[in-house]
């Protein structure tokens, strides 16, 4: 919704997609379409880019977090992660392409996390899913920059300010089983302790550079957070 609005106020015109779709969350403009789009659907996607007719940008900001012990989690939930997190992402970037290609112009930004630049506990299956975006649109970038498509990945950093973790508190019940209440109790107590966290702005803002970058690069970490986590890495 943040970059919805941020590109809004820039002048953008704006086709926003949800699953269940809310006129009243942007303010009102010609420039707005609010279109229904569930990416694990392809008919509501085929429907959607059918709405949105030709677009120069594409966000693919929709996904599911998780939170809890691997050994405790089902597969079942782990498909369900990959279907949003890294199949629907893959999808969408497979529906644009044709247009893009065709134009030979248009930018893909996918948006991964900050778990992909460095280890976080109880939080594989999701990391995974995220991993998997982040090799894939390297890869991507290589394939298409002959036809001048540009791909980019924006890296959220911890945002406690959003509805994501909110959002998943039913997916995660029985996550975290006896064996590890008391390690889960001190990683959720080290969350709580951190200073540096990145809001819905930070990311919308990141999403903002990445769609107008024209240079080569790849990686547009959002928050200061994860921020910091790049330089860390970097010095390591």
């Amino acid at each position: 919704m943040a970059t919805a609005g941020h590109f809004l106020a820039q002048g953008w015109k704006v086709i926003a997609t949800m699953r269940t779709p809310r006129q009243d969350l942007l303010p009102a403009s010609e420039r707005l379409r609010v279109v229904a789009l569930d990416v694990t659907r392809p008919e509501s996607m085929a429907q959607a880019l059918q709405a949105a007719g030709p677009i120069d940008v594409l966000v693919n900001n929709a996904g599911i977090g998780l939170l809890g012990a691997f050994e405790a989690t089902p597969m079942a939930t782990v498909r369900e992660i990959f279907e949003t997190n890294t199949f629907g992402v893959m999808a969408m970037c497979q529906a644009v392409l044709p247009q893009f290609r065709e134009r030979r112009a248009g930018t893909i930004v996918n948006v991964t996390s900050s778990t992909t630049l460095a280890p976080f506990p109880l939080v594989a299956a999701y990391t995974a899913s995220k991993t998997a975006i982040e090799g894939f649109s390297a890869s991507l970038q290589r394939e298409l920059g002959a036809f001048d498509i540009r791909v980019k990945i924006v890296e959220p950093g911890y945002g406690p300010s959003t509805s994501f973790a909110a959002n998943g508190q039913q997916r995660m019940q029985g996550l975290i089983p006896p064996p590890y209440e008391a390690y889960a109790h001190e990683v959720f107590a080290g969350f709580s302790r951190v200073e540096s966290v990145t809001q819905a702005s930070d990311v919308a803002e990141a999403v903002w550079r990445a769609a107008n970058d024209l240079s080569g690069q790849l990686h547009f970490p959002a928050g200061a957070d994860a921020v910091a986590l790049v330089r860390n890495r970097q010095r390591a």
